[in-house]
């Protein structure tokens, strides 16, 4: 049936003007489904030319595949009066408006059933989900870059942890336990031939990826100290003037001690910069014992 043999009924003329007034798409269809009313901004939101819509039915509107759910979702208005769901409106040029339908059954005073639809464009909506959802994309695979990041530094600072030995009659064990993923602290235990040994613990104040990095720096810079054989002394003093002139970070600091084994008349020379206490010297197991109980049981990290 053409658009120009359906006519508007009596009944509806009378609330044309307030419908058309809505901002909100409205179409009205009758008992077998055809367009009998389509306000402005329906047709506006088609790309359709006034009367365009009128006669119109689902399958002249919509592709083929499309159809099973628009019948559904009409059989579900037919048992319960009224329905809505989230659909889309295919425009006269192809393109699709993503809307919400809200659909209700009404009678009409000339006995038949009309089904009153409004039609609510959710375009910007759906733009901005699109964009949540290309941001979270975004944010999740910067979240995977960081953590594969943060487990490099934690395999890098792990090696910086020194190494157990036995050098000559002397046994050093060593136990690294960071309190966080990455952090500041690093110790060095290193024979020079068999004569020295020299034994150096650090800490870089602070955690995370920051404090990781200068640990790194004043570690290798202490090697290359240490492979000169500057005196512990000069090594400490050496290790400020670096860091002050060579990093110059504000609000940081870093602590140092030190201490190298001589074989020939088993000597042991000991500096240290702001570290707290490192040494504890016994003359039997006993008191080591209870030493590492007590820092155990306050839960010191060594």
């Amino acid at each position: 049936m053409r658009g120009d043999e359906i006519q508007i009924p009596n009944w509806l003329r009378g609330t044309e003007i307030i419908l058309e007034a809505l901002n909100e798409g409205v179409v009205i269809v009758d008992d077998q489904l055809r367009v009998v009313f389509a306000n402005e901004a329906l047709i506006r939101l088609g790309g359709y030319e006034r009367g365009e819509m009128r006669g119109r039915t689902p399958d002249s509107i919509f592709p083929p595949d499309d159809l099973p759910h628009l019948m559904q979702q009409h059989a579900a208005a037919q048992r319960h009066g009224h329905h809505r769901h989230e659909f889309y409106l295919p425009r006269k040029d192809g393109q699709k408006v993503p809307v919400i339908y809200s659909g209700r059954i009404i009678p009409g005073p000339d006995g038949q059933q009309y089904g009153l639809i409004v039609l609510t464009d959710i375009s910007a909506q759906k733009r901005v989900e699109e964009q949540l959802r290309n941001s979270n994309a975004l944010l999740e695979k910067r979240h995977r870059e960081i953590e594969a990041e943060l487990s490099l530094a934690a395999r890098v600072q792990q090696s910086l942890a020194p190494r157990s030995l036995v050098w000559g009659n002397i046994a050093v064990e060593a136990y690294y336990s960071p309190a966080s993923t990455i952090g500041g602290d690093f110790g060095v235990v290193l024979p020079h031939g068999d004569e020295l040994l020299s034994l150096l613990v650090c800490d870089v104040s602070g955690h995370g990826i920051g404090s990781a990095l200068v640990a790194n720096r004043i570690y290798s810079e202490t090697l290359h100290e240490l492979e000169r054989n500057a005196g512990l002394g000069t090594l400490l003093r050496r290790l400020h003037t670096f860091v002050h002139k060579d990093i110059g970070v504000q609000g940081f600091y870093f602590t140092m001690a030190a201490g190298r084994f001589v074989r020939r008349g088993r000597r042991m020379t000991f500096a240290a910069a702001g570290h707290p206490p490192t040494m504890l010297v016994s003359d039997s197991g006993r008191a080591l014992k209870s030493w590492c109980a007590e820092r155990q049981r306050r839960r010191f990290r060594i």
